[in-house]
């Protein structure tokens, strides 16, 4: 997966007009299964939701080129903002104006011979500026400049070296035993704009202040964890010490002095309550991946980024989270629980281990499914009731969910993300290569498709107005990468079209000196 390959850009290309226009789809999704009778993984169907057939005459070494393609590092920043221009449709009248920033890795490799995976490369923020009274776009795009970065990169030669793997990786000539240079905040993750903050979101370190014009790095910037008036400690077990506690305090001089690491880990991932008005985060302990128990500490933020809240929770059980969700009155964590084993990892072997996720009792196909989890809590928040079901026979690899903002924390009816179609008969589960619209409501599945050899990311809700109106009432923005011409562009759809041949509004081009594959998660900003 994480093998890189670099392809010399061509001198003069023009992209043709599609020979066929892109795909699109509105199904009605079949009755839903009977709910099962306990919260288990379960098995949905083959639907064929979203298929059009393979793509022909695709070789496997093609699928895994074009795979590779999304991992080529980009070196170029702008020293301005560069006007993109559209090369299909115009900006709309009523597209609001904002920003949309989309955070990622833009390095995989150095100049030394080592490659590292994405999640460990350097963080390259991209902005689309859109005017929407005079309907133009302009791109800006620079490396944020974390103390990993300033170690690893040197502005005179402008070459590279990784001095830390980060925690995924590993470099050339490295040291397999006594390397304390691991982890590098990389602020690659997230973006978040608060108080009239721009800040970059690392999973695991304090983020980064970026001037939100000209993207130039202002630098760490201190999350306040502690200090609030409502801080509720209810939850954290004084009575005893027991042999966690010690090992604990046994782990912290180590992560913290030798391998530089935050006491608290704060999390790229977050969520704002456009009702309350408030931003919403949380950490982990640093000692807690080595720990059979998790520490997770809840923060609430008012418009002027003061600290008003803290919950904290310990919770007996190793547990890697990733996202969350929130309602008026709970914190909704989806945890994985991890065994540690340190002994059974085989290091010798370089081979890849195959998947055991999902597997179908013993069958080699996985099961992406898409389901819905329905809880009844009793009045001091015990868990009555459990029950999970498939949620509209979706069958499909998903991910990078998405809503309108403003029904964050409430009940909503449609839910966006990015999917694979299947169509291509290899590597049919990634890259993306359409974006899906659920209606929770109906149980109806629209979708739209960008065509062979174009892949998409996250894609992100721009509400037309401010005021609540219809919750589809906006457009979503995707960037879509073609491979064939090694080219970006970010994509306007019409939220409420989807599944509709006429959902694309507007593509606009980047410049092919600074196409972008990879791009993890992004933000809207209206001006």
């Amino acid at each position: 997966m994480m093998t890189k390959m670099s392809f010399p850009l061509p001198q003069k290309i023009f992209l043709p007009p599609p020979s066929s226009p892109p795909i699109h789809h509105h199904h009605q999704a079949p009755p839903p299964l009977a709910p099962p009778r306990a919260a288990i993984s379960i098995s949905i169907p083959e639907t064929g939701l979203g298929r059009t057939g393979t793509i022909p005459d695709e070789s496997t070494s093609s699928a895994f080129r074009d795979y590779q393609s999304l991992f080529v590092s980009q070196r170029s920043e702008t020293v301005e903002p560069v006007a993109i221009k559209a090369v299909e449709g115009s900006i709309p009248v009523n597209f609001p104006s904002g920003t949309y920033y989309l955070a990622g890795p833009g390095l995989f490799s150095d100049d030394h011979g080592s490659t590292v995976h994405p999640l460990d490369g350097h963080g390259y923020l991209r902005a689309f500026h859109i005017d929407g009274n005079k309907r133009k776009a302009t791109f800006t795009a620079k490396y944020v400049k974390t103390e990993a970065k300033e170690e690893e990169h040197d502005p005179v030669t402008d070459t590279w070296r990784f001095t830390h793997r980060g925690p995924f990786s590993v470099l050339k000539g490295g040291k397999k035993f006594g390397n304390t240079k691991v982890m590098k905040n990389v602020a690659n993750t997230s973006v978040l704009k608060w108080a009239g903050r721009l800040l970059c979101l690392w999973e695991g370190g304090e983020p980064y202040e970026i001037e939100s014009g000209s993207l130039d790095t202002v630098g760490r910037f201190n999350v306040a964890i502690n200090g609030c008036d409502d801080d509720d400690s209810s939850d954290r077990d004084f009575a005893g010490h027991d042999i966690w506690d010690t090992a604990a305090d046994l782990l912290k001089p180590i992560l913290q002095g030798v391998f530089k690491m935050p006491p608290k880990r704060f999390l790229s991932h977050y969520k704002i309550d456009d009702r309350r008005e408030r931003l919403l985060t949380v950490t982990c302990n640093a000692e807690d991946m080595l720990l059979p128990r998790s520490n997770f500490t809840f923060c609430e933020y008012d418009s002027e980024f003061k600290l008003i809240q803290t919950r904290e929770f310990k919770i007996d059980d190793h547990m890697m989270i990733h996202d969350w969700a929130f309602t008026d009155t709970h914190y909704i964590l989806f945890a994985n629980r991890v065994k540690l084993d340190p002994i059974g990892y085989d290091w010798q072997s370089n081979k890849l281990d195959p998947s055991v996720m999902n597997l179908n009792h013993g069958d080699d196909k996985l099961l992406p499914h898409l389901v819905k989890v329905s809880m009844t809590l009793d009045a001091i928040g015990n868990c009555k009731s459990c029950d999970v079901e498939p949620l509209n026979g979706w069958n499909k690899p998903s991910d990078f969910p998405v809503i309108n903002s403003s029904w964050s924390g409430e009940k909503n009816k449609y839910m966006y993300c990015a999917a694979s179609s299947g169509n291509r008969r290899e590597l049919p589960h990634f890259p993306f290569d359409m974006v899906v619209k659920f209606d929770l409501d109906s149980n109806i599945v629209r979708t739209w498709s960008t065509g062979a050899r174009r892949f998409v990311g996250e894609p992100m809700f721009v509400p037309i107005t401010s005021n609540k109106g219809e919750e589809d009432d906006g457009y979503i923005i995707v960037v879509e990468y073609a491979v064939s011409v090694e080219r970006c562009y970010l994509v306007i759809l019409d939220a409420k079209k989807i599944g509709e041949s006429d959902a694309v509004v507007t593509r606009l081009a980047v410049p092919r000196n600074l196409t972008f594959p990879m791009g993890f998660h992004g933000l809207w900003a209206s001006d």
